[in-house]
């Protein structure tokens, strides 16, 4: 039996699992690493202590399988995408810590860039919106921040990458300085069109080319995990940054077919062939995980989504946990919510990092709305899950719209999608079946499938869709007029969080 080592480099957590040829995970280890808030709106995470969780949870997942590093046949990464490192090319120290993509500091810029008529030139390049969401005018600000950044970036002694390529770079001891096309289409650097950096582009956000890395394929030979990181060298053969990575896993291979995953945010995605589809309605066009012509000739074209993204969605479950105290566990909130049979009134916005499709509001913030002297913390705890399943109704009515294709079932992954009574609310909510596979660490699968492609475990796409096995469906049980009306109240709610903390609010 072959397999494959996947890393799942999250939000909040590094994860390493080990799949075997039939897609069946062997193996895993988990940890959390600390979040940074120096100021409102503002995120970072230590780029240090991502790389050391990552490499102890592989070497953890290893030692939990029996294996040996020299019985793998591959490696791959799935990781959070836009967010943003920079650090020395000799030393590989960090020169700031990494920005995360739910960082807001970079919101002025952005509309400096919409005020001079940028954000036409970015969409149609890019597929993007000019949002501090995207990893462009976070690198922009690392550079013009931090004394003589700017000018080391323009001598080549600085390199810029999204977590995989800092992934990458610490597995192969500084030799490799790569990424793949999932994840440069989130920089608002790079132009789908063509498949590489775009010179106006850089010039626009003023970044040097001289710090960007190689743009590989999704399946390649992007370079080896040095001998001393696992014990024997194994070849790093798939990359896609994790929301790609997961419409992989799920199989969700041709146009028209959708998955969402409910991590920290929630991400729903639609394949769209070869076609780029720009949104009318909030959403973003993006690169889908691209096969090279080593995998398969016929998968050298290069392959789009339709993308919606909630930043946060899991994270409000986190808030209730950590900051409210109201469990331990972030499973014991469907226990809690069980406890009422609605949310009596009661409705959370988790605008926490402003909201991103389809409002993209980086002065949005949270806001409970609805309280009576009656609510209680189940009622919170059921408007908390509800909320998550609000917002990612939001994304699916103006993908149909973009679209113009009705869905006829939502594959579904990530965390929460354990939790039965968001996941049957969520069925409601949109009016069309949700489909759970038996394997819900989809993105971690979706890693993995890239990398043995290339490696030869897996000999086509058919091969790993056909491995795919759903696990429960949950259909529709509300009225379409009650779900239609709890939506209306929903979006109420919304409008009362926009543009909160805007200078002119």
């Amino acid at each position: 039996m072959r397999h494959v080592l996947a890393l799942d480099q999250g939000t909040t957590s590094s994860r390493a699992i080990l799949f075997d040829e039939t897609g069946k995970a062997v193996a895993s280890a988990q940890r959390e690493f600390q979040q940074h808030y120096p100021q409102p709106g503002w995120v970072e995470h230590d780029p240090e202590e991502i790389w050391r969780t990552q490499r102890d949870v592989a070497r953890e997942a290893l030692r939990a399988s029996g294996l040996r590093a020299e019985d793998l046949v591959a490696c791959g990464i799935a990781n959070q995408r836009e967010t943003t490192l920079v650090w020395d090319r000799q030393t590989g120290q960090p020169i700031h810590r990494a920005i995360v993509w739910q960082d807001r500091r970079t919101a002025a810029q952005c509309a400096e860039l919409e005020e001079v008529g940028a954000e036409s030139l970015v969409k149609e390049r890019t597929g993007l919106v000019l949002d501090p969401y995207f990893s462009g005018t976070k690198l922009a600000w690392i550079l013009d921040n931090v004394p003589g950044a700017r000018r080391r970036a323009e001598l080549g002694e600085l390199a810029f990458g999204t977590v995989d390529t800092w992934l990458v770079w610490n597995l192969s001891q500084s030799r490799t300085h790569v990424t793949d096309p999932s994840n440069a289409s989130r920089t608002l650097l790079f132009n789908i069109h063509m498949g590489d950096w775009d010179p106006e582009l850089l010039q626009l956000l003023r970044v040097p080319r001289a710090i960007l890395p190689e743009v590989m394929p999704s399946s390649h030979a992007f370079g080896m995990v040095a001998p001393s990181i696992l014990g024997a060298p194994v070849p790093v053969t798939g990359i896609a940054g994790d929301q790609q990575a997961a419409l992989f896993g799920q199989g969700c291979h041709r146009p028209g077919m959708a998955k969402n995953t409910y991590g920290t945010g929630c991400f729903m995605l639609m394949h769209t062939g070869g076609k780029v589809v720009h949104s009318t309605h909030g959403l973003v066009a993006t690169a889908a995980a691209q096969l090279g012509r080593a995998v398969d000739a016929r998968d050298a074209d290069r392959e789009y989504a339709l993308e919606g993204s909630v930043f946060i969605g899991g994270a409000v479950v986190q808030w209730l946990r950590d900051e409210l105290k109201f469990f331990d566990a972030s499973s014991d909130i469907e226990k809690l919510a069980s406890q009422v049979l609605d949310n009596g009134g009661v409705y959370i916005v988790p605008a926490f990092a402003g909201l991103g499709a389809p409002h993209w509001d980086p002065h949005a913030r949270g806001a409970i709305v609805g309280l009576t002297r009656g609510s209680s913390r189940a009622h919170l705890a059921r408007a908390a899950l509800e909320s998550i399943a609000f917002q990612s109704a939001d994304l699916l009515e103006a993908m149909q719209k973009d679209s113009g294709e009705k869905l006829a079932e939502l594959r579904v992954d990530g965390g929460a999608a354990a939790n039965d009574l968001l996941m049957q609310f969520q069925a409601d909510i949109l009016g069309v079946p949700v489909v759970r596979p038996k394997v819900l660490e989809t993105t971690a699968l979706g890693a993995a499938y890239l990398a043995g492609l290339h490696t030869g475990v897996w000999s086509s796409r058919d091969e790993i869709a056909a491995q795919w096995q759903m696990e429960r469906r949950f259909e529709p049980r509300m009225a379409p007029a009650d779900a239609a009306a709890l939506l209306a109240r929903w979006r109420d709610a919304v409008r009362r969080s926009l543009r909160w903390s805007a200078p002119d609010a």
